[in-house]
């Protein structure tokens, strides 16, 4: 079972299945903080934004997920990326992950919206049970963003990977759950309307 391929939009961002056509405003984007050299996330580097979208496009033809180009509407740049990932439709789950921000995007309305728009997908459209999050230990912004989000941490999965350095990762587990989506999703929207 695929998770369909869908193009997201909201008010400030649209999120579009990851293509080939993405490549150089993708380069840009992170480039904007040169945000792979942040050793708590798995961004891209330049020259490995190929390999990425090809992994990207692969993996949604295995069954895994569904990748993102994060799309600023007022600019109309590629600001970003964001995936469905390891999905498992029979058991209704799905993570939401391998997120990043062009620095000069970051701490604006766009990552909480295309949040939104990808919680009310798996909730609302796909019907799915349970959206979890996967980060670094030792990542701190990301920590407090996934919780700004509504979710609770579930717990600390020790020497969870190896990261490209060869460091052993310990990685914290969150999600939401179906039950708690209309209250998160109301918060949402508030945070949204509170960035005019």
């Amino acid at each position: 079972m695929l998770v369909e391929k869908v193009s997201l939009e909201g008010r400030y961002v649209r999120l579009e299945p990851l293509s080939e056509s993405h490549r150089s405003e993708l380069i840009e984007a992170v480039s904007d903080g040169e945000l792979w050299q942040l050793f708590v996330t798995l961004v891209p580097r330049v020259e490995g934004i190929d390999q990425f979208i090809e992994n990207a496009i692969s993996a949604h033809d295995s069954g895994d997920g569904l990748a993102f180009a994060t799309i600023d509407k007022t600019s109309g740049r590629v600001v970003g990326s964001t995936r469905f990932m390891k999905a498992n439709l029979a058991n209704k789950r799905v993570e939401i992950g391998f997120t990043f921000i062009a620095k000069s995007y970051q701490k604006t309305m766009i990552n909480t919206e295309a949040k939104l728009l990808m919680l009310t997908h798996a909730f609302e459209v796909m019907g799915l049970n349970r959206v979890e999050f996967i980060t670094d230990y030792l990542n701190n912004a990301s920590r407090n963003a996934i919780l700004r989000l509504g979710a609770k941490e579930e717990g600390i999965m020790r020497n969870h990977m190896i990261m490209p350095d060869g460091r052993v990762r310990d990685s914290v587990l969150f999600s939401i759950i179906n039950h708690e989506w209309s209250g998160i999703k109301q918060n949402l929207s508030y945070k949204l309307a509170s960035f005019n």
